[in-house]
């Protein structure tokens, strides 16, 4: 069910809220979390089918702020979405013009769940410092996505100075199928250390840039960043391990000295997806920080 409200209020929102509750059975009773998402009006419905997905897993209630023009009058248009329309959700749409339009966070406040965790989401452009914006100071976790942007591997490198316990980036989830294959290939016999790696990848994907990173902050030696097919090659004293997928492909080849090559599942991993892995944590990712000072120990080819 999805109902407009047009030229509306914060008051007038959340009574129609309510009366959902109590008329058509749409309930906030067992919402975990509140997800606060600021978005462009041009990507809103990916936006809000991605949060709609995620809150099957987490049920929340999805927040989606858009701006429009910053020229005349102030004025508040709403939507809400239930039932099948908001996944395990509910979901409200503001769409925020004029004056109004510098002011998310006072326009979110009166819509937050009482007595559960805010997580602030920005799909894409995100504050230069998300904990210092007003929606970020709301919220105990704060999601960025650098591949969305304009220059997503200068975006990357910069998540670190602005780093506050808390933050982290999809990108960073996109990366979770690599960094369980890579690991469990490790745990294999020789069990050595690793003394060198090499990670490839388009020149624009920042995934690809904190797997560096996150090698770089785990091994003593040198680790490379090219620009090539998706691959990462871990060096040994006594063998090697390689792990490569196409480009578009969902199969990877697992090699590793002494042993025959593996074929195994490694698609990339849609938005959905890392959103509602990042959901499943609220406390702060070390390892996701450190991957970030890794970045600075990486050798770009």
């Amino acid at each position: 069910m999805i109902i407009d409200l047009p030229e509306t209020t914060t008051e007038t929102v959340n009574k129609k809220l309510v009366e959902l509750r109590e008329t058509g059975g749409a309930v906030t009773l067992g919402r975990v979390l509140t997800l606060v998402v600021s978005a462009d009006s041009a990507n809103s419905e990916a936006v809000i089918e991605a949060a709609n997905e995620a809150s099957r897993e987490h049920p929340c209630r999805v927040i989606v702020v858009t701006r429009g023009g910053r020229d005349g009058e102030s004025r508040l248009d709403a939507q809400i979405r239930v039932g099948g329309d908001a996944g395990a959700s509910e979901v409200v749409v503001l769409r925020l013009s004029g004056e109004l339009a510098g002011h998310e966070s006072s326009v979110v406040v009166p819509f937050l769940l009482p007595d559960t965790p805010v997580v602030a989401w920005w799909p894409g452009d995100a504050p230069a410092v998300p904990s210092r914006d007003p929606l970020g100071q709301l919220a105990i976790r704060r999601i960025t996505d650098a591949t969305g942007t304009a220059d997503p591997a200068a975006t990357i490198k910069s998540r670190l100075d602005s780093y506050t316990a808390g933050d982290t980036d999809l990108a960073w989830s996109r990366t979770t199928p690599w960094r369980a294959l890579l690991t469990s290939a490790m745990d294999q016999p020789p069990h050595e250390k690793l003394i060198s790696a090499t990670v490839s990848g388009l020149a624009e994907e920042p995934a690809i840039d904190l797997i560096a990173g996150w090698l770089a902050s785990r091994i003593g030696g040198p680790v490379r960043r090219r620009v090539g097919i998706p691959t990462v090659d871990l060096e040994r004293e006594t063998g090697s391990v390689s792990l490569t997928r196409p480009q578009t492909g969902k199969t990877a080849t697992l090699s590793r000295s002494g042993a025959p090559d593996a074929l195994v599942s490694l698609a990339r991993r849609e938005t959905r997806d890392c959103l509602a892995e990042e959901l499943r944590r609220l406390d702060p990712d070390e390892i996701y920080r450190a991957a970030l000072a890794g970045l600075s120990r990486v050798i770009y080819e």
